[in-house]
């Protein structure tokens, strides 16, 4: 075993960040590597909201609400956390980008990231993380993209696809 490695992958419990979490458990899985899961998480408000009205209790309820996000995340992802691997996971108060290149220090890390979804307008807004993490690293970084199912599945909402619409409506879709 390569004593040290190590695959620190992002996590926020979006799609994208699934994706990238199935990447890193396969990529640890293969290198014999500590899997290093980090959500990073704000007070609701941002920082400076808080730093105006701080309120030790509630930011508890946040921190622990992120680390249930964190445990939730390997829950939809795969049922639990992966069995016969060495996994430790953080919960950081911070901002996801730097939380992540902070904790990929070692030349020899692997920083798996998602990207987000595709789109003009959506890499304006998402896709922050990745690009900092991309810019910023000193270690290898795997940009793991959107499936072609997501994209499958928003393409369909966009244009009003008849399965979709009834669900939507609540209504039981037919047989086939």
């Amino acid at each position: 075993m390569a004593e040290g490695m190590r695959v620190i992958v992002g996590v926020s419990g979006t799609l994208s960040s699934l994706a990238a979490l199935h990447r890193a458990v396969d990529e640890a899985r293969r290198r014999d590597a500590l899997l290093v899961p980090v959500l990073a998480w704000a007070p609701v408000g941002g920082e400076v909201a808080y730093r105006r009205s701080p309120c030790p209790p509630l930011l508890r309820e946040w921190e622990n609400a992120a680390c249930k996000r964190l445990d939730t995340a390997f829950a939809q992802a795969f049922g639990g956390y992966p069995e016969g691997m060495r996994i430790h996971g953080r919960v950081v108060r911070g901002d996801a980008g730097q939380a992540l290149v902070h904790f990929a220090d070692r030349p020899d890390d692997l920083l798996v990231v998602g990207t987000g979804r595709r789109g003009r307008l959506r890499r304006l807004f998402h896709g922050a993380v990745s690009r900092y993490c991309l810019a910023h690293a000193k270690c290898t970084v795997l940009a793991v993209p959107p499936s072609e199912l997501l994209d499958t599945l928003e393409r369909a909402l966009r244009v009003g696809d008849p399965m979709t619409m009834l669900a939507r409506a609540g209504q039981a879709t037919p047989a086939r």
